[in-house]
């Protein structure tokens, strides 16, 4: 039997003083002492742990983008382990570290179906949270805990690798007899893990199925719910984007705290499509003179494109798409591997990481790629300007340096492309079949590369090994 909690219980009183001064960098929480009922072997088997009994192949042909699933536990170690990755106690401990309003708390209630902000200004402080839990029958919504809570981080760092794509997370506290969120539909994958106590959920049939939006809907639209089910400690739910929910803590059960993560945000094909259509159009153009033909006069000024010009149009298309299908045209997604990438979490516990790894690669040795779900190679307009014709060039991105504190935050501006080339190699396209050498092979031998020159295949494994990305399985010593 898994070791009780050794947390002490928070009473959530008007009397908690939390007026500490913020310390110079925000402390996390520390993790609990719990055995993991998850297997954290490798992203496949943690995925599979999250979901048992169910299988990994039959939730993705029934269920995945499909229909709402419900998997009820009666296992203590599966409820118990829940409770440990968040708790009121890290509530409290969060709070005398710095939380403000709005980034990383929401302080909600549903009235009338219709979401009511009871958000202060500024810093958090416990006993306000507190007093509106109690008194005003408020939700707490705390945004992104894997910030802070390392159990989570590692959790969600390793579903990144599972589903190539951002996971985020939020932690949802409500009192009983209350509801924080109105009916609405999201345009995520939500898992919902209940930690402690219960929630009532009511699921409907989607009005927008596999949505690609937020969107609040009214309760004369969304009809009968589909499910109607009620969450104890250590069950989990899932439902696709799209789906219409809404949930309440039940009368007689003194809180609920559940824990959401949320998956594949604009993941879809219509989005891969909009990332390589770009760069396809753009390399062929290089090739068909006929792209390069002007477009009639006056089509701009025209109110509506005529027959003639869409099937010119799509001729252009069906003849890109043969292009592709014989294989003639590379498609290249740049966009959407550069945003996961270089936002998505670092590895776990990753301070060892940006060590390079072993010993300095020769041509003689044997290596390996490192963390090879953590990177990306993308071949991209080379960024340096010049009176020449563009070059296309090598990147390798990856999150090794990622900040695991900004992680689902949407903290970007003027220093995005400086971030980008801060965690990634560029080389000339020459290296290509190379680093695709490197990244499907368990290991190789450098001599192997396929590079014209050695030092050209030196250079390559010893970029590689100073970015933390390549260990030397074999070293030969002269």
């Amino acid at each position: 039997m898994p070791k009780k909690s050794k947390a002490k219980n928070v009473t959530w009183s008007k009397d908690d003083d939390d007026d500490e001064q913020l310390p110079p960098k925000q402390r996390k929480v520390e993790q609990s002492d719990i055995p993991s009922s998850l297997c954290f072997h490798s992203p496949a088997s943690l995925f599979q742990s999250l979901i048992q009994p169910m299988g990994t192949e039959k939730f993705f042909r029934e269920y995945w983008e499909k229909k709402p699933l419900h998997l009820q536990r009666s296992d203590l170690s599966t409820a118990s382990y829940y409770q440990s990755l968040f708790q009121m106690s890290d509530l409290q401990s969060l709070c005398s570290q710095g939380l403000q309003y709005y980034r990383d708390i929401n302080v909600v209630r549903c009235i009338n179906s219709k979401k009511k902000v009871l958000n202060k200004d500024g810093q958090v402080k416990f006993n306000v949270l507190s007093k509106s839990l109690v008194q005003n029958k408020a939700t707490i919504q705390f945004h992104q805990p894997q910030r802070f809570k390392d159990e989570l981080w590692r959790i969600q760092e390793k579903l990144e690798c599972f589903f190539g794509a951002l996971v985020g997370s939020n932690v949802y506290i409500t009192p009983q007899e209350s509801q924080g969120l109105p009916a609405h539909y999201d345009d995520v994958e939500v898992f919902i893990l209940q930690l402690e106590g219960q929630k009532h959920w009511r699921l409907y049939s989607p009005t927008v199925p596999l949505a690609a939006e937020y969107s609040v809907e009214s309760e004369e639209k969304i009809g009968s719910p589909t499910h109607d089910i009620v969450l104890k400690a250590g069950d989990l739910l899932y439902f696709p984007r799209g789906t219409i929910h809404q949930a309440n803590t039940p009368a007689g059960v003194d809180h609920s705290i559940h824990l959401t993560l949320s998956t594949y945000q604009r993941m879809s094909w219509g989005d891969l499509l909009l990332d390589v259509f770009p760069s396809l159009l753009c390399d062929s153009s290089r090739t068909d003179v006929s792209l390069r033909e002007g477009m009639h006069r006056r089509l701009l000024l025209s109110s509506s494109e005529g027959q003639d010009t869409n099937s010119r149009l799509a001729a252009y298309l069906r003849s890109l798409a043969d292009g592709i299908d014989a294989g003639m045209q590379k498609v290249h997604s740049t966009h959407m591997k550069r945003d996961f990438i270089t936002n998505r979490l670092p590895p776990y516990s990753q301070q060892q990481l940006l060590i390079p790894s072993g010993s300095i690669p020769a041509l003689e040795d044997t290596v390996c790629l490192r963390f090879k779900d953590h990177m990306v190679i993308t071949v991209e307009p080379s960024q340096e300007r010049t009176d020449e014709a563009t070059v296309l060039v090598v990147i390798v991105l990856h999150s090794l340096k990622n900040q695991r504190e900004s992680h689902m935050m949407g903290e970007s501006g003027d220093e995005e492309d400086e971030r980008d080339i801060s965690r990634g190699l560029q080389f000339s396209l020459s290296h290509l079949q190379a680093l695709q050498q490197l990244q499907q092979a368990e290991q190789l031998a450098v001599a192997q590369l396929q590079l014209p020159t050695q030092e050209a295949k030196l250079s390559l494994v010893l970029a590689l090994w100073s970015e933390g990305l390549l260990h030397v399985l074999e070293h030969t010593t002269m």
